[in-house]
């Protein structure tokens, strides 16, 4: 049986929620299908905001044959299959949902035949382009940036379900979406399942029900990295790699937890040990090559090494206190001495002068002259 948010999928732009900057008239998604531009392109935003919706219409409008494959499962020779097959003019569309899931290895595979314009590639993800995607395949496909949807359009979307819902219903499955559509129709649905009827009561216990699993993209998702970070704090190793395998059980990025533990080697150890981001940062890069399951073994490696470093944040609140500052301050005159002076007129004017390199004195400006950022 097919899911609530399938059965209402909108078939055209007309019908499309949200996304008014780049749907609206004259924008540049619905001018791609009005003037049916055929080109490859990354839609990068939160989930349940519309990104596979727009793909499927995309596809349609410009009567292209559309593929439909998951960055978590999908192989070369998935690939492989699709750029055999021949439909004639008909061109070929790959949409790749989670595409930041993909190794380089495959991603550099679709680079030639994107070249080639062999296939068109959509590609969805909820994580930043820039660090998942190669270069080289980023650089052949425009970024449109996706965003939550607003409660208002959350509503619009739960009107178009047959279920009759109270303007309360409405607004409270909006408020507890976060923004995400497709949350709010699986929690009506599930709460039709669970109970029969819909009443606010049961509503909420639904939603109880769901986040007992992990979920990557709900409360789950940050209550588990939050333990996950709290249990190295704190140096409990054991505490640290439950928390790790029950993000990696429950299907977590493992490049979104090697990314907080390069955080939280400069958060959190710091100074007390400097060489932790260099191996924080050696985790990120093998998770990058490895992928899993293997990588879990490098992630766990890293989880206990940091778990077992002394702590010092020493930097980092230095820093949070030196921004508190410019931004009570704004950008306070720099002290002349250590101005750059690359002509006779800056250097006729008091740059540079009087600078020693390993002075005591304070190169702070005038008015913070005295005060301590990092102890």
């Amino acid at each position: 049986m097919k899911p609530l948010a399938h059965k209402i999928r909108p078939k055209s732009l007309d019908e499309f929620v949200g996304q008014r900057h780049l749907v609206g008239k004259g924008k540049p998604l619905r001018e791609a299908i009005e003037k049916k531009h055929l080109f490859s392109f990354i839609l990068w935003g939160p989930p349940g905001t519309g990104k596979t919706t727009y793909a499927q219409i995309y596809a349609e409008n410009l009567d292209a044959e559309i593929f439909k494959l998951s960055g978590v499962s999908a192989k070369k020779e998935d690939m492989k299959e699709i750029v055999r097959l021949d439909f004639g003019n008909r061109p070929k569309i790959v949409f790749l949902d989670e595409i930041h899931r993909l190794n380089k290895a495959q991603q550099d595979f679709l680079l030639p035949y994107v070249e080639s314009g062999e296939i068109v590639l959509i590609g969805a993800t909820t994580e930043n382009p820039s660090f998942e995607v190669i270069s080289a395949l980023l650089s052949r496909c425009r970024v449109f940036q996706f965003e939550t949807l607003a409660e208002s359009e959350i509503k619009k979307i739960l009107e178009r379900t047959d279920f009759n819902l109270t303007e309360k219903q409405k607004g409270w499955l909006a408020s507890v979406s976060n923004g995400d559509g497709r949350q709010a129709l699986t929690i009506l649905e599930n709460t039709q399942k669970l109970y029969g009827k819909i009443t606010l009561k049961n509503l909420r216990s639904s939603l109880q029900k769901a986040h007992i699993r992990h979920d990557k993209k709900g409360d789950g998702h940050y209550d588990t990295i939050s333990a996950f970070i709290k249990s190295m704090r704190a140096g409990q190793p054991d505490a640290a790699l439950y928390y790790l395998a029950r993000m990696i059980k429950g299907g977590e990025d493992p490049k979104f937890i090697a990314r907080r533990m390069v955080i939280f080697a400069s958060e959190d150890v710091g100074m007390a040990k400097p060489t932790a981001l260099v191996v924080a940062n050696e985790v990120f890069r093998a998770v990058e090559t490895v992928g899993l399951p293997e990588a879990g073994i490098n992630l766990a490696h890293g989880a206990v090494y940091l778990s077992k470093c002394k702590k010092d944040r020493g930097a980092y609140n230095g820093y949070k206190k030196a921004l508190k500052m410019v931004e009570k301050h704004g950008n306070l005159k720099i002290p002349l001495k250590i101005r750059n002076a690359p002509t006779e007129l800056m250097k006729n004017k008091g740059y540079g002068e009087k600078y020693e390199m390993y002075s005591k004195k304070s190169f702070l400006p005038e008015k913070l002259r005295g005060e301590k950022f990092y102890n």
